[in-house]
């Protein structure tokens, strides 16, 4: 992604997220701000990661596939993982809420383990950002965050 993308990137987070803002983990983020990748099919916009940097570790701050069941989620995984190699990370980690149970099966089958549990760190977000609903997919309701990580 280049500095030229970043209007576009904050619109798309507005519109995938809900506001330009993330929280997780205790923390507000600007993922257009932040390095990522874009996949783009036909000059369209087809998928987003985002990521930080933090000693040994790359945390994927986003990820959407905007096409799904099309591999751009396994490609921008792959991408993440490269550079986590060119950093010389050991660790690629990333957080997604106790609702998100596609995620949670998509991240697995590529590797992820689970690592932490925050029982009511969604809850301690969305004072922070009162855009997070109070119920998520599949009716489930939303309160805990789920860490996972993958070896590189």
């Amino acid at each position: 992604m280049s500095e030229s993308d970043r209007p576009m990137l904050a619109w798309l987070v507005a519109e995938l997220w809900g506001s330009e803002l993330v929280a997780v983990h205790g923390t507000v983020l600007r993922p257009a701000e932040l390095p990522g990748f874009i996949a783009e099919r036909s000059r369209r916009v087809v998928g987003l990661l985002t990521y930080q940097l933090t000693g040994d570790m790359l945390e994927i701050v986003t990820l959407n596939a905007i096409e799904r069941r099309a591999g751009i989620g396994t490609l921008l995984i792959e991408a993440a993982a490269s550079t986590a190699r060119h950093f010389r990370c050991h660790e690629v980690r990333l957080t997604t809420t106790n609702d998100n149970v596609d995620a949670l099966r998509f991240y697995q089958r590529r590797g992820f383990r689970l690592a932490e549990l925050r029982p009511g760190a969604v809850d301690r977000s969305r004072q922070e950002k009162p855009q997070i609903p109070r119920t998520g997919d599949y009716g489930i309701p939303l309160h805990d965050e789920i860490d996972l990580t993958l070896q590189v």
